[in-house]
């Protein structure tokens, strides 16, 4: 009897101190000192991946705004000019000066003036590929001839210089009344680079490409 006694009293004493135990943990609670649960190893920030506390601003690099572009009083894009070679320039010889130097070469062939029809090829006339006494002697047998000039193209620049193509059609009449008619062009050059002769600046013919026309 005294040891059922003995074991009654100690599993009373147990529970006691269970619901003691409980007691104080929601005591904590409401007091606010919250039980913390172990962290897991090796982690840090959010779990995502993100920082904590991501600062203003978007993601990634920034965006640059597009330049406006003008537009005129219908809503069309104004394109911005482009200079080109064939931009007149004060004092400068242009496509006119170009036309009349072909002009000059034909009137002082037909006039027998071959040293200055050979002076108007580049480089004293040795772009023509001839001496003078060569360049004259072609048109021995020549008693005249014409050309008729379609419209110029563009002056293109090259280094230094610039360039212009001017379509030709030519008729050659002979000594025995024959005619002979030619087709293609002149390409006449001028050099802009720094310290070129006043005479180096002016257009003279560079080369020709002339085919003969067959009935």
């Amino acid at each position: 009897m005294r040891k059922l006694l003995t074991a009654t009293l100690l599993l009373s004493t147990l529970l006691l101190g269970a619901c003691g135990d409980k007691e104080a943990r929601h005591a904590a609670t409401d007091q606010g000192q919250v039980e913390q649960l172990p962290a897991p190893a090796g982690t840090s920030g959010g779990v995502t991946g993100m920082p904590d506390r991501p600062g203003p601003g978007p993601v990634g690099p920034p965006e640059t705004a597009a330049p406006e572009v003008p537009v005129d009083e219908d809503g069309n894009p104004l394109l911005p000019e482009t200079p080109d070679a064939s931009t007149a320039v004060a004092g400068e010889p242009g496509v006119e000066d170009a036309i009349a130097v072909v002009r000059d070469y034909y009137a002082a062939i037909n006039s027998g003036d071959f040293a200055r029809a050979y002076a108007l090829w580049s480089d004293g006339g040795r772009a023509s590929g001839q001496t003078p006494q060569q360049f004259a002697a072609g048109f021995a047998d020549t008693t005249g001839v014409s050309v008729e000039m379609q419209a110029p193209g563009t002056i293109g620049a090259a280094a230094g210089s610039r360039y212009l193509d001017i379509p030709v059609t030519i008729t050659a009449t002979h000594r025995d009344g024959s005619q002979q008619r030619f087709s293609g062009r002149y390409t006449l050059r001028r050099a802009v680079v720094d310290g070129a002769t006043p005479e180096q600046r002016q257009w003279r013919i560079g080369s020709a490409d002339l085919r003969e026309v067959t009935p």
